[in-house]
């Protein structure tokens, strides 16, 4: 009776799949960044822990160069920095920080959005380890506002928004051009139906306000829905795309 019973739990450990808990997923934030109008650098104070990941994004242009400089009171953390286009986890990183001693300098190869990710190696990960980080980062060099000017205008963009004039009106197509100063700070100038012009001012990836006056009137908001700025002037309605602000 004993071989059997030991026959059958044998059996039952060579069947029985064996199921282990699955690892947790990395916890991973992204933030934009954006200089103070005026300065080529900002620099970021954070906290990193275990899994936790942190991705800057920062645009910038082909031909100007990027200094990063990493500090940390944990040998474990360090940054990747990916090109445009590039993915973390999936793309190799175009700079390895643990090989230039967490400092960079050099000109970058295209234009578009970065990203500088910064985290835990694989044994500070494991043991849960924290991180107090400074990452300091600055741009110079090359064209700030990013872009040629669409042939013929004063522009860096055109092209056309989706609009709508209130009273009744049904919504639309308005055309408009950008003229782009850098880091998010944009001026978009909407033509209207009637022919009027309406300017929308960005200041770091924020709508703050148009040029309304007491002939003109109307209050200003603005919000945001994924990458669409939604700005309501009045009775008047735009939607602006973020890549209309930063480009790309």
């Amino acid at each position: 009776m004993r071989k059997i019973f030991s026959a059958l739990l044998l059996a039952a450990l060579i069947t029985t799949p064996v199921i282990l808990p699955s690892p947790a997923l990395s916890e991973v934030r992204k933030e934009r960044v954006q200089f103070k109008a005026g300065t080529s650098g900002t620099t970021i104070q954070g906290k990193i822990q275990g899994e936790q990941i942190v991705q800057y994004l920062i645009r910038a242009n082909a031909g100007q160069t990027l200094s990063i400089g990493f500090n940390s009171d944990n040998g474990g953390s360090s940054f990747n920095i990916y090109a445009p286009g590039k993915v973390p986890g999936k793309d190799g990183a175009m700079v390895i920080g643990e090989n230039v001693s967490n400092a960079y300098e050099g000109s970058l190869p295209a234009t578009g959005d970065y990203i500088i990710q910064v985290g835990l190696n694989r044994n500070a990960v494991r043991n849960n380890e924290v991180a107090n980080y400074q990452l300091k980062i600055n741009i110079t060099g090359g064209d700030l506002q990013g872009d040629a000017k669409v042939p013929g205008t004063n522009y860096h963009a055109t092209g056309n928004v989706t609009c709508s004039m209130g009273n009744g009106q049904p919504t639309g197509s308005c055309p408009f051009g950008v003229t782009r100063r850098g880091n998010g700070s944009a001026d978009v100038t909407v033509t209207k139906p009637d022919g009027r012009k309406r300017v929308i001012f960005f200041e770091n990836g924020q709508a703050i306000s148009a040029d309304t006056s007491q002939a003109d009137p109307g209050d200003f908001s603005a919000s945001k829905k994924d990458d669409i700025y939604i700005i309501r002037i009045g009775k008047e309605r735009y939607e602006i795309f973020e890549a209309i602000v930063f480009g790309g």
